[in-house]
């Protein structure tokens, strides 16, 4: 690098969407900094820790939103190298052909692209990621087919997992890799597939600890960015600039920058910067049964019903001791102990529809210098219906297969698969980044996060955000390396 503070590309960001796009450019050869505002992760294993991942939060975001009405909140968020993916439970599925396409009886919005455009980039990120079938284990597989018997609109397959099959001989890290982060590198996370390959390459610089304030543009040209301000007050200046910063951070960038240069009224995405915010609808249910649960990784089936078209249903990979934290609270805490250990955890989800009125608001437009975090899934009234039934019915199947189960719905601050905050589409007036990733009206910043999916889908978003990513960046690298990028 000839200039510490110019590159060709500077990624805010390292989560799923940054690393892979780090990744993609940095082998190009291109000058790219990437930036997060957390640090690297210890590897002394106290992120397998329960006492501190669990019930400490030792390693969550501590920043505080509000919701519509006010009331302050943490979203479950992390801030380190690797983002959220560290933490993940490393389900990665493929979004369903039909699921680019746009449903309004749900209601959902519809993607610039179709399936087969993603294909290469799906199939490049699963061999990267080392995406693998486990074996059902015996108590699953005894689960799944007592389910089909006295429930046949149930099926199940696969689940493709991004674990090392090596998990199989590290108990302690099977049994704790669904919401912690491995660290004998178990788990196909984006810095350990992605960013590790590239980190000693002198053209790529990792920038950690490091806060972006604001976006900067040209003083002539509003619609080009030219860099990044950094907390410290420092400048960074990149030929085009990718937001990967997440679904609640990456919104909040962009409306600060446009409500300081005055685009509201020129940009014709402007009013869409922040809205469609999804989550997912989630339920944690626990089943408890007579025998005692044995199965090591558990999360190996993933259960569909074709009467709820937009649900799906996965185990987590909790074992005993975990899956006693989602037991209610006024049993006593040893009760519950030994109750999860005859127990098996399942994590339920139905895709909820687009509401221009789900939003995230950056603490400058939002009341109380916090930012708003304002989502009610009774504004997408058919995928709350169909996520009732879901639960209803699946608890039912259960007890017919002989288990009694338990259910809690994840509140607001379950954020682990938020999305469609910056969604892509065709339509300026409707979306806010093209089919390419560029911000509509802008001449160099584009989005590379979950912040762009238009639908949640049924399934974990993981793999779409790497897919997305990879190609966005690979034609960026492209257009980079032959010139053909705005400059002030």
């Amino acid at each position: 690098m000839t200039d510490k503070n110019h590159f060709d590309a500077i990624i805010v960001g390292s989560g799923a969407g940054g690393c892979a796009a780090a990744y993609t450019l940095a082998r190009a050869g291109l000058c790219v900094a990437l930036i997060e505002k957390g640090r690297e992760l210890p590897r002394d294993g106290s992120t397998l820790d329960f006492h501190r991942v669990v019930e400490q939060g030792s390693f969550k975001s501590r920043e505080p939103w509000q919701d519509a009405g006010g009331r302050q909140f943490c979203p479950e968020e992390y801030f380190n190298v690797g983002g959220k993916t560290k933490w993940y439970g490393a389900a990665l599925l493929r979004y369903g052909r039909h699921e680019f396409s746009a449903d309004p009886t749900h209601p959902c919005l519809g993607w610039p692209i179709g399936y087969d455009e993603l294909v290469p980039f799906y199939e490049q990120a699963e061999r990267m990621l080392g995406v693998r079938q486990f074996d059902c284990e015996p108590n699953l597989r005894h689960i799944a087919e007592s389910l089909m018997h006295h429930s046949p609109s149930w099926n199940y397959e696969p689940l493709p997992m991004g674990l090392s099959a090596r998990i199989l001989y590290n108990p302690g890290e099977a049994r704790h890799f669904d919401g912690f982060a491995s660290a004998a590198h178990l788990k196909s996370d984006a810095e350990t597939t992605f960013l590790a390959p590239v980190r000693a390459l002198p053209n790529l610089a990792l920038l950690t600890d490091r806060v972006v304030a604001e976006l900067v543009g040209s003083e002539s040209d509003a619609t080009l960015i030219e860099a990044v301000r950094l907390q410290d007050g420092s400048l960074l200046h990149g030929r085009v600039i990718l937001l990967a910063a997440g679904a609640l951070h990456s919104p909040r960038l962009l409306q600060n920058y446009i409500e300081t240069r005055g685009l509201t009224a020129i940009l014709p995405c402007a009013d869409n910067v922040g809205r469609y915010l999804k989550c997912h609808l989630l339920t944690a249910m626990i089943a408890i049964s007579t025998p005692r649960m044995t199965d090591l990784v558990r999360k190996t089936l993933i259960f569909y019903n074709a009467d709820m078209s937009h649900s799906s249903v996965q185990p987590l990979g909790f074992d005993g001791e975990l899956i006693s934290t989602l037991i209610p609270k006024f049993v006593p805490r040893t009760m519950a102990g030994l109750v999860g250990n005859h127990a098996y955890g399942f994590f339920l989800q139905t895709e909820d529809g687009a509401h221009r009125d789900n939003r995230v608001i950056a603490a400058s437009q939002g009341h109380g210098g916090l930012p708003v975090y304002d989502y009610d899934a009774r504004r997408t009234p058919v995928a709350e219906a169909e996520h009732h039934e879901l639960v209803s019915r699946f608890r039912g199947a259960l007890a017919r297969a002989g288990l009694i189960a338990f259910a809690e719905r994840i509140g607001i601050a379950g954020t682990a698969h938020v999305s469609g905050t910056l969604c892509t589409g065709t339509d300026p007036k409707a979306s806010v980044v093209d089919s390419e990733g560029l911000v509509h009206g802008m001449k160099s910043l584009y989005v590379v996060d979950g912040s762009i999916l238009p639908r949640s889908s049924r399934v974990n978003p993981s793999l779409t955000i790497y897919a997305w990513a990879l190609r966005v960046a690979s034609e960026l690298a492209a257009r980079l390396s032959t010139g053909a990028v705005a400059t002030a």
